[in-house]
Formats: C-alpha cells, sequence, structure tokens
C-alpha cells in the first residue's frame, strides 16, 4: 500500500494521483460501445443474440431463449434453504422500509385570490434494471434497485442480467421471485443497456435505467442519456476511512479489503491521525491477504489503488477525505456523530466501529448503489426519485391573473416574445388587445 503523510513536501503531488483513483478511460470503448448500441437499435433481437454468442459464451436460437421464466425464480426461491431465506426476507423488509421514508409527496399551496401552485409526484412508466452477472453474481444489486422502484409505484420492471455460458444465479433468480419480476432478460453488458433504451422485439423500451456494471456499461449509459434517463455514471467500488487511536488495525484493514476484493481496479483508502494506527494496518492488510479466497484480485487493487494517509487531526483528514469524495466512507474513531457535520461528500457514511461497509451492502436498508470516483460531490445514492418524475401545478384565478398579468407581459415584452405578451393581456380584465 502506497504510504502518505500531509506534512510531507511531496504529498499533494502523491495526493492529486490518488484522486485520479476514478478515471475510467470511457474514449478507449466509446466506438466499440456506439457500434454496439447502433446495432441493437437497428436490429434488435438478431444483433442481441450475436452479441450474446459473441460475449457471453451460448447462442440463443429463438427470441423465448432470450427470457427467465418466472417459473424458474419461483423454483429457486422455494428452493432456498430456511436461514437463507428469511435473510433475504429480512434484507428486503428493511431496505424497503428505508426507502419508503424517501417518498415524496405531492402538494397543493392555495393563495388568497384563488391562485393554486402545487407539485405532482408521478412513477415513471417502466423501469430498466441492469444487474451485473460477470466475475460475480450480486442477488443484492437486484433487490437494491428493484425496491426503490417497486415503493415508487413503477407499474413494469425490466431486469437485464448477463448470464455466462447460460447459466443463471440461482439467488439472484429467488431474489426476483420475492422482488415480483415477470419480465428479465438474459442480455448484459452494452447490449442490455441499448436494448432498454430503444427497446427490441422481446425488451421493451424503458424510461429509466439503473444498476452497476463496467465500463461498457457505464459508457453505454452515458450515450443513452437522453433517451432514457440513467441513475449515475458509476466506475469501480472504493472505500475511504478516517481512523484515530481508537481503531483497530485488523478491523481496519479487512475493512479496506472488503473492497479490494471487488475488483483490481477498487481503491481502498485510510486517513488516519495516528502514525502507529497507519503502520499497524498496513501489516494487519498484509496478513489479511493471505487468507483470502479472492487474493488475487484484492493483492493487485491493494497494491495499485490502496493507500494510508497520515493526518495531523480529525480536521485534516475529514478535509482530505471531503476532496476523495468516497463511494463508503467509514468514520472508525471514538465520536464519529462529532465528526459527521464536517464531511461533506460521501455516497453511504458509516458510523463507528461497529458499522462496517458490508452491512449497507446487504441488509442495513440504505441503497448500495453510490456515486463513485469522486462523483458524490454531485450525485447522490439511487433511491425513490431515480423512479419518480415530478410535474409543477400552476392554476390561476381570474383576481389572480390581474395581480400578476402586467407583471408577467411586461416581461415578455422585455424578451421580444409579443405572442406571450399578448397571450397574458387577453386574459386581463378589460383588455382585448388583438
Amino acid at each position: 500500500m502506497k504510504y502518505l503523510n500531509t506534512q510531507t513536501s511531496d504529498f499533494q503531488e502523491a495526493f492529486h494521483e490518488l484522486l485520479a483513483r476514478g478515471a475510467m478511460d470511457i474514449d478507449s470503448v466509446t466506438g466499440t460501445v456506439k457500434m454496439i448500441l447502433d446495432e441493437i437499435k437497428k436490429e434488435g433481437n438478431i444483433a442481441l443474440k450475436r452479441h450474446i454468442g459473441r460475449f457471453d459464451g451460448w447462442q440463443p436460437q429463438q427470441d423465448e431463449d432470450l427470457r427467465i421464466d418466472p417459473e424458474s425464480m419461483r423454483l429457486a426461491y422455494e428452493a432456498l434453504d430456511t436461514p437463507l431465506r428469511e435473510a433475504l426476507h429480512l434484507a428486503y423488509d428493511r431496505i424497503y422500509d428505508y426507502h419508503r421514508k424517501q417518498m415524496p409527496k405531492s402538494w397543493l399551496d392555495f393563495e388568497k385570490n384563488g391562485t393554486v401552485l402545487g407539485q405532482k409526484i408521478t412513477p415513471v412508466d417502466r423501469a430498466g434494471l441492469y444487474i451485473p452477472g460477470g466475475k460475480a453474481a450480486y442477488p443484492s444489486s437486484l433487490l437494491m434497485n428493484a425496491i426503490p422502484a417497486i415503493v415508487a409505484g413503477v407499474e413494469e420492471i425490466v431486469v437485464c442480467t448477463p448470464t455466462p455460458g447460460n447459466e443463471v444465479n440461482t439467488l439472484l433468480l429467488a431474489a426476483m421471485h420475492l422482488c415480483g419480476i415477470s419480465a428479465a432478460f438474459r442480455v448484459g453488458g452494452a447490449s442490455a443497456i441499448g436494448a432498454m433504451a430503444y427497446g427490441t422485439q422481446t425488451i421493451p423500451k424503458t424510461d429509466v435505467i439503473t444498476g452497476p456494471g463496467n465500463i461498457f456499461v457505464a459508457t453505454a449509459k452515458k450515450l443513452v442519456f437522453g433517451e432514457v434517463n440513467i441513475d449515475m455514471i458509476a466506475g469501480p467500488s472504493e472505500i475511504g476511512i478516517i481512523a484515530d487511536e481508537s481503531a483497530d488495525p485488523e478491523w481496519l484493514a479487512i475493512d479496506l479489503l472488503s473492497q479490494a476484493e471487488h475488483d483490481e481496479m477498487a481503491s481502498s483508502l485510510l486517513i488516519t491521525t495516528s502514525q502507529k494506527i497507519a503502520e499497524e494496518t498496513i501489516l494487519a492488510v498484509q496478513k489479511a491477504l493471505e487468507k483470502l479466497d479472492r487474493k488475487t484480485i484484492a493483492s493487485e487493487s491493494i497494491n495499485k489503488r490502496g493507500a494510508v494517509i497520515v493526518a495531523k487531526d480529525l480536521e485534516e483528514a475529514a478535509f482530505y477525505m471531503n476532496q476523495i469524495a468516497p463511494e463508503h466512507l467509514e468514520l472508525m474513531v471514538e465520536n464519529p456523530f462529532a465528526l459527521l457535520p464536517k464531511i461533506k461528500h460521501a455516497g453511504a457514511i458509516f458510523m463507528g466501529k461497529y458499522t462496517p461497509e458490508p452491512i449497507g451492502d446487504y441488509i442495513a436498508g440504505p441503497n448500495h448503489t453510490l456515486p463513485t470516483g469522486g462523483t458524490a460531490k454531485f450525485y447522490s445514492p439511487l433511491g425513490v426519485d431515480h423512479f419518480l418524475k415530478k410535474s409543477s401545478i400552476i392554476s390561476m384565478s381570474a383576481e389572480g391573473i390581474e395581480t400578476l398579468g402586467e407583471a408577467c407581459a411586461l416581461l415578455a415584452q422585455t424578451e421580444g416574445l409579443d405572442a406571450h405578451r399578448k397571450s397574458v393581456e387577453i386574459r386581463l380584465n378589460g383588455k382585448k388587445d388583438r
């Protein structure tokens, strides 16, 4: 792991290299992704089946081969061991309850002159969820993407997931059954994003696409934005930790590795106020690596993108962590709620030593689809809002138009929009400017 100290002369240069951790070379794949999207748009299922044969190692023969049978979802759910089924239900209930609290309400405001202003909240008609299935399958991602859409009241949810070798993870199937998914398809990568953005003979066009994916998925989402809405453009997973002298180096080490084992491109960053904690954590990481099943992946991530930074105090630690704006942020300090006001940018904040990041991945309740690569400065976690749209409501009374009309007409006239001005004036009491 890289070791940095904020007091050394070369710190700023090294720190700025860390800030580029989330940079994805989208330009290098844009041509390929655009070609895939164009083929989906022109050929529909024909292109889809060709892409699946090329990228997933099996060849659909019929359009129906693209579908995941809801009966297979039911059978997978019923075959679950009782503890696993109960864990799945517990996660579902906690995620649902958390997102239910996010649900905004429509409202109307009545002014004394009879004017009514308001806002109407409406769900999108159809949502597309992308669930990764490459290096690992993530049933938790299905829950995190489907449940906010369910809470929002989306009538139709479409799921696309890659199925290398035409195999679907059984727990993912069970999670689909639990979420009431009936439209799911064996399609991954940029092809899936194109299918949900444009529609094919089998996969319906959606209004919004959410869910994480690799650089090809992220690039495809960027290119179809405007044709549909998207949640965010997410990169490799990452964790930031702020720790004081009260933290346990072994706990810090395994928490850093909890993200490093995701992907060789994942980032694990610790800022601590203790030189001793920094040194012991680096040693603990190397020791814990030896026992990991995904040691090769985690080692490459830690060695290339991991870092431990020593800061002079918690205020400085918070300052630099805000510049990092991590996807996940653990506050492994004696009083995390005292430090919380100093935190401005993070996807999810985990408070205290008994709140490891994985508890948020699966069962705490908040969404685990989070902004990465510093985009927490302007993106928010996936939530109910991503599946809703807002319509403004305006109802002017006769008294209201008389009160506001002259000022409105003047502004329209100033902008040189004559019909705008006349549209207002024709409604003013006694005015018929035609």
